[in-house]
């Protein structure tokens, strides 16, 4: 091959300019449901404290994030993702920015830590929502059409504020598994199931969504536990 002779290499991915990038936490562990013990709700959502699990997974997600050019941390207005974004907060000295479209999907009559009790008795509705991938089957559920409006706005109301930047959003397993659905066309419940302190990487441009990665573990490896990964 002569000297001169042009290369292509490989290039590594670069955001497109005017890009926002997003890196989405699922919060820490919340407390376990009991039925003597409800969680508190907010805004009719139910809003649990982090287990003690949850909170060394909020540590373990700041030794691997603190490195990062973060320009903004978000969180929803439920307190579990508040407590996981603190300890990066603290190193970074941000203060998290509080957007309640980010909230859990709202889970109507099963509010108050009552649908992981469903969930693990098999309940005939939890089956039924299961298969027809919609959260509106349980009683007064939230459906999918407005948790994809909200999700919509806060994105978009992100990638307005953080051109040509990188932040970090303190989130749920419900919100992520919707925000990929909307990425990629996928079936509306193929992404659910990221464990607690995971983290997933995507893109805002003004016309699309760019996935980078789901689910990035890596970090959490002592702290994952069985059942962590369910919902809220």
């Amino acid at each position: 091959m002569s000297s001169n002779q042009q290369e292509y290499r490989q290039p590594r991915f670069a955001p497109p300019p005017g890009a926002t990038e997003v890196l989405l936490v699922r919060h820490g562990e919340s407390r376990a449901a009991t039925p003597d013990n409800p969680f508190p709700l907010v805004d009719g959502h139910g809003d649990p404290e982090l287990h003690p699990n949850g909170r060394a997974q909020a540590e373990l997600v700041a030794q691997r994030l603190c490195v990062e050019p973060l320009a903004a941390i978000y969180v929803s207005n439920l307190r579990r993702t508040s407590e996981t974004a603190a300890p990066l907060c603290r190193q970074l000295g941000l203060q998290a920015r509080i957007d309640p479209d980010l909230r859990e999907v709202c889970l109507g009559d099963w509010e108050g830590g009552l649908f992981r009790i469903k969930a693990h008795e098999g309940d005939p509705i939890y089956l039924r929502m299961q298969a027809e991938e919609r959260w509106d089957v349980i009683p007064n559920g939230e459906s999918n059409d407005a948790l994809s409006a909200r999700l919509v706005a806060a994105l978009e109301r992100m990638r307005r504020a953080h051109p040509d930047a990188r932040i970090a959003a303190f989130v749920h397993g419900g919100v992520i598994a919707n925000i990929l659905h909307m990425a990629t066309g996928s079936r509306p419940f193929a992404f659910t199931g990221a464990a607690n302190g995971s983290i997933s990487h995507i893109v805002l441009l003004e016309d699309r969504i760019m996935v980078r990665s789901f689910n990035d573990c890596a970090h959490l490896a002592e702290t994952i536990v069985p059942g962590d990964s369910q919902l809220t």
